[in-house]
Order: structure tokens, then C-alpha cells, then sequence
């Protein structure tokens, strides 16, 4: 005989947004796609849907701009790709199908917003400022990071899977504490800030999200949990991390849980926004899941043909996120042939300068190593500087061998 266990009730009431966008969630069961969309796969605008209003506040030049964005991202992963390939940079992480996630969700936030990526936001990074040729200094194995995140509000690259998640949701709690203070002090505490924590569906497996999101939603933290759900862990299928879709994941700790068309950067945008919103009104955390696709390999270091189809591949491709923009952009009048051909222009000008960037870039020395272990000095680490140098001190100068073997030769 089985036991019903009780209900849980939450006190918290859900706005109409989020009620309009659960129905979305119920969707799936008169058979058709559980997924927030503005845009279809030939770029038609939904313009019934109460999600549409955050859209209509973005004048042409902002639309174009978010073209543009995902267009030269696009065209500097290409390029980066062809850099690794060439020996220039020692593994690079493609982001090709993810450019309406990135750049949709990149560009709703706020500059007091704070962004814990992992290690293929490289859009995302392009809406915060971040110079994309210092980007790759961590990929040619020069710095562990390469830009300031405290100029962006872009956190360094996390390797580690889910690693930056429970600091995320640490950032959001002392944002709420600092508020909190000075509110206490009878202080204006400023126009809050949230942050947004980036994880694909692979790492939703690790232990640190699952904590990260227990603790979000006890202290009603403000935060937005940004999944990208790429469709494979490496080679591991979606539906093998998790038996049910990912954005349903969040009802279990009690707050809300949107899967929007990661490959509709409409979409994406308007529902980035809804949830940094609702986070920095102090209603907590959300977990949006971006349903996109993985265009090409993991990274360069791994093949995708050995564990996906090629009619996979072809399926998505034809729900490509850049091509489905630029439609909607062009029927709706509001890009021509000579804004993409600028663009395009823009593109390969862009991938020149990184391709300069990265062969001016100057190689540390070894010794640079050892002054980064600690931060202050450490009489093991000084005692092994000190046998590296004597070791260095034991070659020859190749150069001075050489030279004195071609004038023993011409003495000759």
C-alpha cells in the first residue's frame, strides 16, 4: 500500500509572466514544443504574446546591434578555431549554435549586474566588454584569465564544471546583504544588482548546482541560473543527465523554471530580462534552460561524429539562430543587404586583429610561474626558483655553439 506524502505550499504567489510562462511548460502535453519562442524557424514574429512588449522596447539600431553581435561572434569562433588548429592556441571551446543564447541573454543584463560564465561564453563576453583577444590569452596558455572582471562585471573562465555556481549564488547573497546594510544605515542603496550563473546540461549533473540552488532559494538569493542546454555532455545526450526537461528541475526547490528557444535570441532576451527583474525585486531565484544545440565539437579536441548523426546535425542547422535573425531582420525591413555585407566586413576585420593580438602576444617566462603560486613570498618556492635557474645555467647557448662552430669550420 503506498503512502501519499503531503504537498508542500509556498507562500510566494507567482506574477502573471511567470503563470503565462508555465502554461508553456503544460504545452507539451496537448503535443506541441514546451518552449517560450517569439521567433520561428523561418523568423516569424509572435507578436501576440505578452513577451513581445519587452521587445518592441528595442528601437532598430538595438536589433541591429544584437544582429551584429552574434554575427561577429560567430565569425571570431571561426577564426579562433583555425588559430588552434594552426598551432596558435593550445584548445579552444566553440560556441557555433549558441549565439542567440549567449548574446540574448548577454545583453539583458544591467552593468550592475555580475556574470559567472564557464568556459564557452565567448558572447556573452562580447556584450560585456571584455576584449575578445585577451580572451584568448587563457587558450594559449598565457594567463588564467586575461581580462579584468571587474571593469565587465565578467568573471574569469571556470574549467571546472559547475565550479562557479556556488560562487555565483555566493555574489548574489552579498549583494542582498550589502543592500540590506545599507538600507539598515537609512542609506540608498542604488539601483540593485543581480547575477547570472552559466552552466551547460552537463554540469546541471554536479553536485554544486543542486547546492547552489537549495541555497538560492532559502535565502531567495538574486540570481538567474542560465543553463544552456546544448543537447550533449560531450558525448552524452541530454536525455541521459536528466529523465525530465531541465527547467523542471527548479520546481523542486520552489521557484521558477522557464525552457525558452535558445536559438530565438527574442525570446532569450525577454525572458533574461523577466528574471533578472523579478530577481533584483527581491522575489529570488529562476532557472531558465535554453533549449539550443551544439553546432560543432566540445571542443577542438573532441570529434562529435563519433557519437551524433549527421540527420541530427542537419535538423538543427535548419533552425540555426543567426540565419533565423537576420530573416526576421530583413522582413520586417529593418536590415538590408548593405548592413550584413558591413557586418560581414566588420566580421573578418575583427578576426584579423585577433589573429594579430595573439602573435604579438609575449610568452611568460618560467619564472613568472613561480611568483604566482603564493601571494607573498615563500622560502620553498625561493629555493626552487633558485635550482631552476642553476639548472638553466647548466646548457649551453645554443646560439654561441653554433657561432663557434661555423668559424672552427671557416678556419678550416
Amino acid at each position: 500500500m503506498g503512502v501519499e506524502l503531503p504537498t508542500t505550499e509556498f507562500s510566494d504567489i507567482p506574477d502573471e509572466l511567470w503563470l503565462e510562462l508555465e502554461a508553456h511548460a503544460h504545452e507539451a502535453a496537448e503535443g506541441h514544443s514546451a518552449v517560450v519562442r517569439l521567433l520561428d524557424e523561418k523568423g516569424g514574429f509572435a507578436a501576440g504574446s505578452k513577451l513581445a512588449d519587452a521587445v518592441r522596447a528595442l528601437n532598430p539600431e538595438d536589433l541591429r546591434a544584437m544582429y551584429r553581435d552574434m554575427a561577429m561572434i560567430r565569425r571570431f569562433d571561426i577564426e579562433a578555431t583555425a588559430l588552434q588548429r594552426q598551432g596558435q592556441l593550445s584548445l579552444w571551446v566553440p560556441l557555433r549554435g549558441q549565439e542567440a543564447a549567449q548574446i540574448g541573454s548577454g545583453r539583458a543584463t544591467q552593468p550592475q549586474d555580475y556574470l559567472f560564465p564557464t568556459y564557452r561564453e565567448h558572447g556573452v563576453a562580447l556584450t560585456r566588454g571584455v576584449e575578445l583577444g585577451e580572451l584568448l590569452r587563457l587558450f594559449r596558455g598565457l594567463s588564467n584569465g586575461g581580462w579584468d572582471p571587474r571593469e565587465t562585471g565578467f568573471h574569469l573562465y571556470t574549467l571546472v564544471l559547475a565550479a562557479q555556481v556556488p560562487h555565483a549564488v555566493g555574489y548574489a547573497m552579498g549583494i542582498q546583504r550589502d543592500a540590506a546594510r545599507a538600507e539598515a544605515r537609512g542609506e540608498d542603496p542604488g539601483d540593485p544588482g543581480a547575477v547570472v550563473a552559466y552552466f551547460g546540461d552537463g554540469a546541471s549533473s554536479e553536485g554544486d548546482v543542486h547546492e547552489s540552488m537549495v541555497f538560492a532559494a532559502s535565502f531567495k538569493a538574486p540570481v538567474v541560473f542560465f543553463c544552456q542546454n546544448n543537447q550533449w555532455a560531450i558525448s552524452v545526450p541530454a536525455e541521459v543527465q536528466s529523465r525530465i526537461p531541465l527547467f523542471n528541475r527548479a520546481k523542486g526547490y520552489g521557484f521558477p523554471g522557464v525552457r525558452v528557444d535558445g536559438n530565438d535570441v527574442l525570446a532569450v532576451y525577454a525572458v533574461t530580462q523577466w528574471a533578472l527583474a523579478r530577481a533584483r525585486a527581491g522575489k529570488g531565484p529562476v532557472l531558465i534552460e535554453a533549449y539550443t544545440y551544439r553546432q560543432g565539437a566540445h571542443t577542438t579536441a573532441d570529434d562529435p561524429t563519433k557519437y551524433r548523426l549527421s540527420d541530427e546535425e542537419r535538423m538543427w542547422l535548419e533552425r540555426d539562430p543567426v540565419s533565423r535573425f537576420e530573416a526576421y531582420l530583413r522582413a520586417e525591413g529593418i536590415a538590408d543587404d548593405a548592413f550584413f555585407a558591413d557586418v560581414a566586413a566588420a566580421g573578418d576585420a575583427l578576426a584579423a586583429k585577433a589573429r594579430a593580438d595573439i602573435l604579438s602576444f609575449e610568452a611568460p617566462s618560467l619564472e613568472d610561474a613561480f611568483a604566482n603560486v603564493y601571494a607573498e613570498p615563500h622560502p620553498l618556492v625561493a629555493e626552487e626558483l633558485a635550482w631552476h635557474r642553476e639548472y638553466e645555467a647548466g646548457f649551453a647557448d645554443t646560439e654561441s655553439a653554433v657561432d663557434a662552430d661555423r668559424a672552427q669550420e671557416g678556419g678550416r
